[in-house]
């Protein structure tokens, strides 16, 4: 594709196709590697092209994000900063003139006023700077888990899988953590996904499942590890 936007955020890695293969017997542990091991082999460079250089401009472009696709977030996060670099600019710019610009992403109200108060919360609490870890992230207003995992992840490169609709469907089809809850697949990929992969693994499933392991008619026949799927809906 030409542009590949995840969670508004710009990358253009390059692909190959893998090779690697496991005994039909193997453990659960054993599968869960081979797979992340198929998806690396896939995407070596699954953040190429992304900027990290701005962890508050990555941080509301995930906000941004809720409920609306990542070219549009990309272009409107693109209007917002032009016209604010930083939280004491968001809060000079004011919620009303935020609520204007991020309208096309939906639920403008709500977003301006969380975009206002994190940036409020950022200065009084973290000196102006977004906080390095997702946990303290999560202490914004309007940042969930998934928001702070991703930007912790792709702006601090803290080992953490963050869980969208592509991920959990992936998670549980495999499966590689299968849970009835965002968190619970989470907390499962955070146990048993291999430190070496944490980085890189939500780029990877959240690709396969936009891009192959979708929710409707999953291309499983030019799937890299449908030989490591374990999904009874599989279609070969």
């Amino acid at each position: 594709m030409a542009r590949d936007t995840l969670h508004g955020l710009r990358s253009n890695p390059a692909r190959s196709r893998a090779t690697s293969a496991l005994p039909p017997d193997s453990g659960q542990a054993d599968r869960v590697v081979a797979v992340m091991a198929r998806l690396c082999e896939a995407d070596p460079d699954p953040k190429a092209g992304f900027d990290d250089s701005d962890p508050f401009r990555l941080l509301v472009t995930v906000l941004l994000s809720a409920q609306s696709t990542g070219p549009t977030v990309a272009r409107i996060a693109e209007l917002l900063f032009t016209a604010v670099r930083d939280p004491a600019g968001m809060l000079e710019l004011g919620e009303a003139r935020i609520t204007e610009i991020i309208r096309p992403v939906g639920l403008g109200p709500s977003k301006a006023r969380n975009i206002v108060k994190l940036s409020a919360a950022l200065i009084s609490e973290f000196g102006g700077t977004v906080p390095r870890s997702a946990i303290e992230m999560r202490r914004l207003p309007g940042i969930g888990r998934k928001s702070a995992e991703v930007t912790a992840n792709f702006a601090f490169h803290e080992p953490v899988i963050a869980v969208d609709t592509h991920v959990f469907r992936v998670s549980n089809r495999i499966p590689l953590a299968a849970g009835a809850t965002v968190d619970a697949v989470a907390d499962g990929l955070a146990r048993i996904v291999p430190e070496r992969f944490k980085d890189g693994a939500h780029v990877w499933l959240f690709r396969h499942g936009r891009d192959t392991c979708t929710a409707r008619k999953p291309a499983c026949p030019r799937c890299v590890v449908s030989d490591l799927c374990l999904w009874p809906g599989k279609a070969l």
